[in-house]
């Protein structure tokens, strides 16, 4: 029964988004620069990635945890 009673909770506590719906907090948003041009980034929420326009790149956010690695961002056409 304690057993039961543990999942459930922390089944209870999973978010039910997705990993690229998950949103980043705002005031987390307000400190964070891409890692390479120190340049802002803006938060692309459809595709769940903080995008660095100066360096073409997105970066993945997991579970509300910007990626802030380059080697695990995307490259930007354009």
């Amino acid at each position: 029964m304690v057993a039961t009673f543990r999942r459930q909770a922390s089944q209870a506590s999973l978010p039910a988004m997705t990993d690229n719906a998950a949103p980043v907090d705002p005031k987390l948003l307000e400190i964070l620069v891409c890692p390479l041009t120190k340049g802002p980034l803006r938060y692309d929420r459809e595709r769940g990635e903080l995008v660095s326009d100066k360096a073409g790149l997105a970066y993945p956010v997991r579970d509300g945890i910007p990626i802030m690695l380059p080697d695990q961002a995307r490259k930007i056409e354009g």
